[in-house]
């Protein structure tokens, strides 16, 4: 009898482990496959993203590169009406050009004169004049002397 009854419990112990064993090589049940798929798909997304916000960031900073770059073009033609305006003030203000016809136009802030003026001294003067003011690079000169005023 204690022979049997030690049977039956190796018999049980023997059935159980089987049962156990058999238990820990299932498949994978399906809601253990769902989670690995949605972890999956989630680091997938993940990368997506990661590459979508690269490529935004450098269309970002190519876009601001232009932005900047059309700024500081309009800046230098604001400049440069501004320049002009300053030149063309200060000569209709200077009390020996007031009365003078001079052109300006400005580039870069190269300031260019053109027209008539009364005397040599005059070219001179409008030169001096517009060189004084803020932010003229240089002035170039195509005055002349008009001539029919200064056979009197």
């Amino acid at each position: 009898m204690k022979t049997t009854i030690l049977a039956n419990r190796v018999l049980a112990i023997t059935c159980l482990s089987a049962a156990l064993g058999l238990a820990g090589c299932q498949q994978e049940g399906t809601a253990e496959k769902t989670g690995k798929e949605i972890d999956s798909a989630a680091e997938k997304a993940e990368q997506k993203i990661e590459q979508t916000t690269e490529k935004a960031e450098k269309k970002i900073e190519g876009a601001k590169e232009s932005v900047i770059d059309k700024a500081e073009t309009a800046g230098k033609y604001i400049d440069d009406s501004v320049i002009t305006t300053k030149v063309k003030t200060a000569i209709l203000n200077d009390p020996f050009l007031y009365s003078s016809h001079i052109e300006v136009t400005t580039d870069k802030g190269l300031v260019k004169l053109s027209g008539t003026v009364d005397s040599e001294k005059n070219i001179a003067r409008a030169m001096e004049v517009a060189g004084s003011q803020e932010n003229v690079q240089s002035v170039q000169s195509e005055l002349t002397v008009n001539t029919s005023t200064t056979g009197e």
